[in-house]
This record gives C-alpha cells, structure tokens and sequence, in this order.
C-alpha cells in the first residue's frame, strides 16, 4: 500500500507568472483558483484546481530564500516542470515510514497561505525529501489541513465547456539515466503501484508506468546510452480532454499552435501536441477517440 495518496500537486517554474498565467488560463480552458504570495520568501503563485491534482505555477516575486533558490534554477535549467508533491492523510507517519526505508524525510512543519483574490485562507503539513535520496528530484510530501474544497475547482473561462477544457492531468512524464533507480524509488521507497513496465525498441526506450490517484508518473530511459539524460529530470505533461479534437480547435482559434488531433499509442486514445508556449515543457492533449 502506497504511504502516499496522491500526486498533490505539480509545480512549474517561470520567469514571469502574469505571461504564464495567460499561457495555461488558455490551455486549460480554466481560470486560476487561486492566487498568493510568499511573504518574506520571495516568490508568488497561481493555482488551477483540475479533477485529479492541482497545478501550481510559482515564480520569482521579490527577494527571498525561495526567489533565490527558485532563480538559481531558471538561470540552470530554463522553466519547465520544478517538482511535484506527494499527498497524504498523515505527514508524520508518511515521513516516519520513509524514514524508516532509509529516506531521511525531514521533520513536518505547518504553513498557511491567502488567496489574493478573495481572503480565503488554506493550511497545510509538508515535509522535504532530500534530493540525494530521490537522484536530483524535488519531491515533497504535503497533507493539508483543511476540507479539498478550501481550494475551488478551477473554473471554466467564457466560451469554454467541459468538453473541450482540460479535465486533468494524465501523466507527468520523468527522464532517467537508471529506470531500476526510479523503480526502486517510486516504486519499493514511495510505494507506488507499478502498472506497467516495458521496453519498445521500436520507440527507443524502456517506459515504468506508475499509478497513484489518478495520475500516472511515465518513467522514460532511451535505450540508447547516448541519448541518456545526464541525470533524473520532470521533462513533459498530458493533459486529459473530453473531447481532444474540441480542445485543439479551441486553442487554435485562441491563437495558440496545436497540432491536429490523431491515433496516439495507446489504443482508444486520441492526441494533440500542445505548440509554445508552454513555458519550456513538451505538453500534449490525450482523450478517448470516441
């Protein structure tokens, strides 16, 4: 049984969070849920409450601990995907049980946050995984404190219907050196169903599919040593649609360059590559093809 419950959330670093805001309020089809700020950290945030996890587009607002930390990465690695959170129900026992697998889990430490929009208030729980333990990820466990609801569903934009917005997140696609390494991780450490765990010579790769909440982490190794990443690295994201072919002429009439709709490689489905921007990260639609 997984410690965890959920892919909580996922964070993408950008540069200018007003610029990103525009960009995923039109992927999406979807207005923030929320907006806030970090006082006496640096940074600011805007979330979108999707069916099966939360998106959190974080930025540098001002100076900080975080704004350094969070600017150091741009300046490294550009914007793209910074991390996810692990939800769970208990922060102490998740951290204990990992500790006791040998991850050095740090201690839970509360927080609270405002939404800029309208005074809400939310608290939560969260603890920090060292990143020598999870091979360079930032990944954090999170249990929050108040009903789901203190955070709103991200709401539909004019114009927009359920149809052809953007539901949910897919899955989250994960870059390695070592798939073994990640099975170990996510797998035997975290816990995580392993769902699937194959190699298509014919692609190129090894794939580990893991399963948590309704989000799949896709663990991608070329197998070709030389297009190996260097290191571990959140590389791409697949939006879940309704309608995809709806979604995609949505977004083109927006203005925004999508591919067609098409077969994808999992029977029934349908895809649609999702052009920049996308602040730095290879996106896709997937949706049934009926």
């Amino acid at each position: 049984m997984s410690e965890f419950s959920s892919v909580d959330h996922l964070i993408i670093a950008v540069r200018d969070l007003a610029e990103a805001e525009q960009n995923y309020t039109r992927i999406l089809g979807r207005a923030p849920s929320w907006k806030g700020t970090h006082p006496g950290m640096g940074t600011a945030n805007i979330l979108y409450r999707l069916a099966n996890t939360y998106v959190e587009l974080l930025g540098p607002a001002g100076e900080g601990p975080n704004a350094e930390a969070l600017t150091k990465h741009l300046d490294e690695k550009g914007e793209g995907i910074f991390g996810i959170a692990l939800g769970t129900d208990d922060a102490e026992g998740t951290a204990a049980a990992l500790n006791a697998k040998g991850i050095a889990a740090a201690a839970p430490v509360d927080g609270s946050g405002v939404d800029t929009l309208t005074g809400a208030t939310r608290r939560w729980r969260t603890f920090g995984i060292p990143r020598e333990a999870t091979h360079g990820l930032f990944v954090f466990g999170i249990q929050h404190l108040d009903e789901p609801d203190a955070l709103p569903p991200a709401p539909l934009t004019d114009g927009v219907s359920e149809a052809n917005a953007v539901s949910a997140c897919d899955h989250i696609v994960v870059m390695t050196p070592d798939a073994e390494a990640c099975k170990t991780l996510f797998g035997d450490k975290f816990g995580i169903r392993l769902a699937l765990d194959h190699s298509k010579p014919e692609w190129g790769v090894r794939q580990l599919f893991f399963r948590l909440g309704g989000v799949t982490l896709e663990v991608v190794q070329p197998l070709d040593a030389k297009r190996a990443p260097k290191a571990e690295h959140f590389w791409g994201l697949a939006w879940r649609a309704d309608d995809v072919a709806a979604a995609a002429a949505r977004l083109a009439a927006a203005g925004h360059d999508v591919s067609e709709a098409k077969p994808g490689r999992k029977q029934g489905t349908l895809v649609a590559t999702i052009k920049p921007p996308t602040n730095g990260i290879p996106t896709i639609l997937v949706g049934p093809a009926n």
